[in-house]
């Protein structure tokens, strides 16, 4: 969605290697276990897009940082790309997940040595479940530590954790949030599966990242504040869009099977603006079966359209991101025209 020259990849994917290596290193005195744990943890954060040091790099740029001023920016880089492995460990222990990418997870890595072991099956998912939230709960404190060990001027390392402490705590209280929206017996409000959507995601995949370049560069305080409060409507409308995807994407844009959110059962915003109009008797209908397989998915998808939902989903995206506009419009022109690329992509991604 956003790109970094080659050369910056290398230092992001260099700082990640040199993080990981020290935590292997470490865990290697420790014993067999300890050795396989910080393995799985180093296969967690290969490849991916690395969008949020993409956005660290970039903000810093916009700003007018300079990369060989400011050495620490590839350290505070790979710190926000490992909080987002943290994250999708912890993420796929709730969800009960032991596969990503179609291979094992940490969890399922674990499960499956456990088996080996001949553990009964019911011991190999508590062995799983455990190995998944130590391994996010060492990537959390390798975040921490990642900042915190920063050849940076105290004041801003200060300020630096600052964002990181909000983004963690944010996001773990969306995650709960969602957690207990799925549980409630009836669909909740639009509000809360909205307010949800953005805490779990918006501000530790687009806020806290932007930021963090921004105060790298030295951004006065109005300029940090103006990019904090456009970058979470960007990381909101970023959400919403992948809540599309997931019900109406293609297989090459979902990267999975298309319409898999209604075949999990996801309440979104989608499903709480269809709750609200007068097919909700037909969609609610259709949506019971989704699961059924992809003749009822696509049943649940025209009925989802013809409730007038997925045209407001698209509406809030647009006045999401005219509203993220609006806030930089007071910004450099170089931090806007980042802004803008960002709004363009999250609006091409639209299904």
């Amino acid at each position: 969605m956003i790109a970094v020259d080659t050369d910056a990849r290398l230092r992001i994917d260099a700082a990640i290697d040199a993080s990981l290596t020290r935590l292997s290193a470490r865990a290697a005195t420790r014993g067999e276990s300890a050795a396989a744990l910080a393995s799985a943890i180093e296969r967690a954060a290969a490849g991916g897009k690395r969008l949020r040091p993409a956005l660290v790099v970039r903000a810093f740029e916009a700003f007018g940082g300079n990369r060989t001023a400011t050495p620490a920016l590839w350290q505070v880089a790979a710190a926000f790309e490992l909080l987002h492995t943290a994250f999708v460990v912890h993420d796929d222990v709730i969800d009960r997940d032991t596969a990503r990418r179609g291979v094992p997870n940490v969890g399922g890595e674990f499960r499956a040595r456990a088996r080996d072991r001949g553990a009964a099956p019911a011991a190999c998912a508590i062995v799983g479940d455990a190995a998944a939230i130590l391994a996010g709960d060492l990537l959390l404190h390798e975040v921490s530590r990642l900042i915190a060990t920063a050849d940076l001027p105290g004041d801003v390392r200060d300020t630096l954790l600052d964002v990181l402490d909000e983004a963690v705590l944010v996001s773990a209280v969306g995650e709960l949030a969602d957690v207990e929206n799925a549980a409630d017996a009836d669909v909740p409000a639009a509000t809360a599966l909205l307010g949800a959507a953005h805490d779990k995601t918006a501000v530790y995949s687009f806020r806290a990242p932007l930021a963090a370049g921004a105060i790298l560069a030295g951004a006065d305080a109005a300029a940090q504040a103006a990019v904090a409060e456009a970058s979470a409507q960007l990381g909101l409308a970023f959400q919403l869009v992948d809540d599309l995807i997931g019900t109406f994407g293609t297989r090459a844009q979902a990267g999975r099977t298309p319409g898999a959110d209604l075949r999990e059962g996801k309440r979104t915003p989608l499903i709480a603006f269809a709750r609200d109009t007068a097919s909700w008797p037909q969609v609610s209908s259709a949506l019971a079966l989704a699961h059924t397989g992809p003749i009822a998915v696509r049943r649940a998808q025209r009925e989802l359209t013809a409730s007038g939902a997925r045209t407001r989903m698209v509406e809030l995206i647009a006045e999401t991101l005219e509203q993220s506009r609006r806030t930089t419009e007071a910004l450099p022109a170089g931090a806007r025209e980042l802004m803008d690329a960002l709004t363009d992509a999250i609006r091409g991604r639209i299904p």
